[in-house]
């Protein structure tokens, strides 16, 4: 039996038009410079409050834990307003179907999204039923923490060795990496391949169809 761990952002949907304009919204109401695309893009897949002290560097504080609360209420006023939801990727649709089909494979999510976000993402493209087990931001430390992996493994009764982790991001990779899972990234999302490779990606992947021939 094998155990195929997705990341969301940037590996399911794509998530970085909403994230960052929430970031700008809620630094502009604390006082902060709006960031780039670029430093947003920079920070997705980490717990959010972490994300946010690594943009400003500096560890999280009482200020930090406040931006946190604000970004959450401004996602949350998107979502209410009738905002869009993040789309998914070109072939990851029909790509996670088809592996929730088969006998040999198990399927997860590993996200630094909320618990909220992630069942808001996966009911509104009927993914729910793919998966059988997800660990979010409420459920374990932040990437690239190896918990929620290993606590995924658990819950499937998978071993590590027998565990791909398929994500976008270095956070990603270096989680797989200590998890003693295979990493394998993704070219389509925020994280160059070139890093991607040095955190550990055995492979990186440019289409949605080398994915099933990996695994």
């Amino acid at each position: 039996m094998k155990l195929v761990l997705f990341d969301c952002d940037g590996t399911i949907v794509d998530s970085a038009a909403v994230i960052h304009a929430c970031m700008e919204r809620t630094f502009e109401d604390f006082g902060q410079q709006r960031p780039g695309l670029e430093l947003t893009k920079s920070i997705i897949g980490l717990t959010l409050d972490i994300a946010i002290a690594q943009m400003l560097k500096r560890p999280v504080d009482a200020e930090i834990a406040a931006m946190t609360a604000r970004y959450k209420e401004h996602f949350m006023l998107h979502r209410q307003n009738g905002g869009t939801l993040e789309p998914a990727y070109d072939g990851l649709l029909p790509l996670i179907e088809a592996l929730a089909s088969r006998d040999d494979v198990i399927l997860g999510v590993v996200t630094g999204k909320s618990r909220r976000g992630l069942d808001a993402i996966l009911d509104h493209h009927s993914l729910t039923k793919a998966f059988f087990t997800a660990r979010t931001a409420d459920d374990c430390p932040s990437k690239p923490h190896p918990a929620m992996v290993l606590e995924c493994c658990a819950e499937a009764g998978v071993d590590p060795e027998h565990t791909t982790v398929i994500g976008d991001a270095v956070y990603d990779m270096q989680m797989a990496v200590s998890a003693g899972a295979r990493p394998v990234g993704v070219s389509w999302g925020y994280g160059p391949a070139e890093a991607l490779k040095s955190a550990g990606a055995a492979h990186v992947v440019n289409y949605a169809g080398e994915l099933a021939a990996l695994i």
